[in-house]
């Protein structure tokens, strides 16, 4: 009996070895892998201003975050200077990107036969009247906080 017992034991620690040696995955495979599954054109988390925080909707507080930001930006730079050096332009597209860091940085977008404006002096009226920006949290991609690039189209001109 107690032979049996040995046969069954050794027949079955010899059997189960083979559980055991299972093939280590490739770290660079597994890395791809994962990268194929992220999704580099969104974000997890959008950037958002302190005025926006407090909703908890993701779609509210994305547009809260875009009105906000188009509304600052109008009432900064359309005040007085753009509607007077061009008072036939109304719109204005600005590329905003935030950084990682919070910083922010603002650029006219014009089209490619819009040669009558000074690109110069209207990028230099956005770096002045957008420099004290209020302070933007920059959006998260898998916890961590990632660069986003996004334009808006900035009215200049209201029609009374």
């Amino acid at each position: 009996m107690i032979k049996k017992i040995a046969i069954f034991i050794l027949f079955i620690s010899l059997v189960s070895c083979q559980y055991f040696e299972k093939q280590v995955p490739d770290e660079k495979k597994l890395l791809e892998q994962e990268l194929k599954k992220i999704n580099w054109d969104e974000v997890d988390e959008f950037p958002s201003v302190l005025q926006c925080d407090t909703i908890k909707d993701a779609e509210v507080k994305k547009q809260c975050f875009f009105d906000y930001l188009t509304q600052t930006i109008q009432d900064r730079i359309g005040i007085d200077t753009l509607q007077i050096l061009y008072p036939e332009m109304d719109t204005i597209e600005v590329k905003v990107t935030i950084n990682p860091d919070a910083s922010l940085q603002f650029e006219p977008q014009f089209s490619k036969d819009s040669v009558t404006y000074d690109r110069t002096k209207i990028d230099s009226i956005l770096t002045a009247r957008l420099s004290d920006f209020p302070k933007v949290e920059p959006a998260i991609k898998r916890g961590v906080k990632v660069k986003t690039q996004f334009v808006l189209p900035v009215i200049i001109k209201v029609e009374n």
